[in-house]
Order: C-alpha cells, then sequence, then structure tokens
C-alpha cells in the first residue's frame, strides 16, 4: 500500500520548508526596523510626561471674554487653578502687602483661640456678568430707592444706612473720593461685618470682599482693590 501513495509523506515537510522560507526575510526586516523605531520613539517622546515643571508665576484665564492674569498661588480653589475661559474664579491675597498665597491656616482645639482674630486677607471674585445690571447702575438707579440719609465721618467717608424691610436691611453704603469707594457692608452683629464692592471690566465683574473694620483706613483698602485690578490686567 505504501507504494500506492509515495507523494504524502513526503508532501508536508516541503510545506513547512516553504512557509519558513517566506517567514525568515519578514523576520529579519522587523529586526532591522526595531532599533529605528526606537530611536524615533525615544526622541520624540515629550518629556513633560516624566517631569513636573514649577508653576508658571502668572496664569491666564478667560472670564466673560475678557483675560485676566491671575497669579498662580491666589486661586482659592484647585479645580479653577488651570489657563482657558472659565465662568468664575475665586482669589485671595494677603492684606495689606497683596501677596498671593495659598498657604493655609492650621487650626487645633489647642491654638483655637488665639486664631479667632480679623481676617488678614482681601477676597476676589470674578464672574461673567452675562450683561446683568452693571454697579455703576445699581449705584445711580438701585441703591437710592432704599438708602436713608447720608452723613459723613471725620475721615471723609459718606455713610447711608439702608432701611428696615428691603433688600439692603442690616446694611450701609459707604461712599468714598479720592480715591473712589463704593462698599455696602453688613452691620456687626454676632459676627464682625463684611463688606462687598463691585467694579465691572469688559465681560467680568469684579466682586472684593474684606472687613467692615479695615474701613476705619478706607483709602489703602480703595487703593489695594485699583491695585489688584491693575495688576490683573483685564483686557
Amino acid at each position: 500500500m505504501s507504494l500506492l501513495f509515495p507523494t504524502h509523506p513526503t508532501t508536508r515537510p516541503r510545506r513547512r520548508q516553504r512557509r519558513h522560507n517566506h517567514l525568515m526575510p519578514f523576520l529579519f526586516g522587523l529586526g532591522l526596523a526595531a532599533p529605528a523605531v526606537a530611536v524615533v520613539a525615544y526622541l520624540l517622546w515629550p518629556t513633560w510626561q516624566s517631569e513636573k515643571p514649577d508653576d508658571p508665576d502668572r496664569i491666564p484665564v478667560s472670564v466673560g471674554s475678557t483675560l485676566f492674569n491671575v497669579p498662580t498661588h491666589a486661586f482659592r480653589r484647585k479645580v479653577q487653578k488651570h489657563s482657558g475661559p472659565q465662568e468664575r474664579v475665586d482669589l485671595s491675597y494677603v492684606y495689606p502687602s497683596l501677596e498671593a498665597s495659598e498657604t493655609p491656616r492650621h487650626v487645633t482645639r489647642e491654638n483655637f483661640d488665639e486664631h479667632v482674630q480679623p481676617v488678614d486677607r482681601i477676597f476676589l471674585s470674578i464672574s461673567a456678568h452675562h450683561n446683568a445690571t452693571s454697579p455703576d447702575a445699581r449705584l445711580r438707579t438701585i441703591y437710592p430707592l432704599y438708602a436713608a440719609q447720608a452723613s459723613r465721618n471725620a475721615d471723609g467717608l459718606t455713610i447711608q444706612p439702608f432701611h428696615d424691610y428691603t433688600p439692603y436691611a442690616s446694611e450701609d453704603l459707604f461712599l468714598g473720593s479720592a480715591p473712589a469707594l463704593v462698599a455696602r457692608c453688613t452691620r456687626d452683629a454676632a459676627t464682625p461685618g463684611m463688606c462687598m464692592s463691585e467694579r465691572r471690566i469688559g465681560g467680568a465683574d469684579l466682586i472684593f470682599r474684606f472687613p467692615r473694620a479695615w474701613l476705619d483706613d478706607w483709602r489703602t483698602v480703595a487703593d489695594a482693590m485699583d491695585r489688584l485690578s491693575a495688576q490683573l490686567g483685564g483686557t
């Protein structure tokens, strides 16, 4: 029977040999290409993935299509600490030096009493206004409807209390000039009063917040807000 079918035991080794012969050039070419691919990959690999660069001094942020150059350490929320368009950013500066510092205060049960002290920071929120009523228009047309008769203190600061049963009850309006100041402040009660001062730059509103007690030196406060507005460079 083996003489009738002599081809079967010889064809299989020949086919394996042919496949092996075709595979050898492919493997040889792959071996030559691998070092070249490795070199190119090494040269093109982005080095920033393995290194952590220092934060830049300022981060460009667009709020309401207005560009602001924000100090890196002024951000109060880490999620806002990036460049590009944002709806709102919240910042803080040490007062009166106006340094941007994100160093937190460490309060424990043992040192709680010594940390109950006046706020040493001025807070600033920048948000898109979407054509809402401007701070100047509010001062001219809305506040006079609710404010009582004004008086002026010895330091040249005008004070207008708001009537009770109005949207601004328990607040006072402070006005100053040279430098200009407009601030709406809550009155001291169980907690110290706080002030809010607004100004508009381009498509964004800047809202400053600080303790009412600082108005004893209101010119320094007004100058600080002017300086911060200029440093941010809203364009």
